[in-house]
């Protein structure tokens, strides 16, 4: 026992010195091939697929940092996309509702001049509050533009309504669909005359009711009603698409008929309208103004 220490210290002694040697014939041979190549190309055919393996195992671990900064990357990029599809898809819509309004407008104008309407063109830009119990739309509209109280108001598919009021710059319009709105009509070819009173209902079921002057008249399904029109075309002018007969009913407490007819304009999405100036050149707004 009192030898085992000296004898691992002479063992170590002889390893340092065999390292040393080792070294200093390498060192030697810095140009010519050492005499340790072939231990060393050994030890690299035996470690080298260790270590590979080793690095492969341990590649994920090391990039992890470069993984995270990729994922932020990414992310912000997609944060990005989703900004501009957003704003793109604004953009087509917005686009689709202009387009659309343009059409409207375009259709408003070929009827006024085919009818020989003078007519400032509105949009809608209100409704009035169903506390009120009518049923009336604001325009962008008023005295500015020429338009005041007592003139018709129009779109592309028929009749909306009349102006009520009006200030410098918007108008307020009573529809015909208004449960206390009163409109003459006339029933198609015949032209038979009668009045009209809405429902105020602005829905697709929405409906107007026609009763008829003479009551031997009976009107009959598909059958159009235009507008009778009133003295010198106010409030209402003549012969203004209003809608067409979808059914007919009477009751033994009755002595006519009345029809029901679905309205041409499409009241719950009023958006471009004309309010009708001038017929064949004669002014409406100088009748208008007189009549008040």
């Amino acid at each position: 026992m009192p030898h085992q220490p000296q004898r691992s210290r002479a063992g170590l002694g002889l390893l340092v010195l065999a390292c040393v040697t080792v070294i200093t014939l390498d060192a030697r041979h810095e140009v010519r091939a050492s005499p340790v190549d072939p231990l060393r190309a050994a030890v690299a055919t035996v470690l080298g697929p260790a270590e590979d393996g080793a690095a492969a195992a341990l590649r994920p671990l090391t990039s992890l940092p470069d993984h995270f900064g990729d994922v932020g990357e990414l992310r912000d990029e997609n944060q990005q996309l989703q900004t501009t599809n957003a704003e793109l898809t604004s953009r087509l819509r917005v686009a689709a509702a202009n387009d659309s309004r343009d059409g409207a407008l375009a259709r408003i104008a070929r009827l006024a001049d085919t009818s020989g309407y003078g007519i400032v063109a509105a949009q809608v830009v209100g409704m009035g509050p169903a506390q009120s119990f009518s049923r009336t739309v604001a325009i962008d509209v008023g005295t500015n533009d020429g338009v005041v109280p007592d003139l018709t108001v129009m779109n592309a598919d028929g009749l909306v309504g009349r102006v009520v009021s009006a200030t410098s710059s918007t108008s307020t319009v009573l529809l015909i669909i208004d449960g206390k709105s009163t409109t003459g009509g006339r029933l198609g070819d015949s032209m038979e005359l009668g009045f009209l009173d809405g429902d105020g209902s602005l829905s697709g079921d929405g409906s107007l009711e026609f009763s008829l002057v003479d009551h031997t008249v009976s009107p009959r399904e598909g059958d159009t009603v235009v507008s009778w029109g009133s003295r010198n075309g106010v409030p209402y002018i003549a012969g203004v698409p209003i809608g067409e007969v979808t059914s007919v009913h009477s009751s033994p407490a009755e002595l006519t008929e009345t029809a029901t007819i679905d309205p041409y304009v499409d009241f719950s999405s009023l958006d471009v309208v004309a309010v009708v100036t001038a017929v064949d050149g004669r002014s409406t707004i100088d009748q208008a103004q007189e009549a008040r």
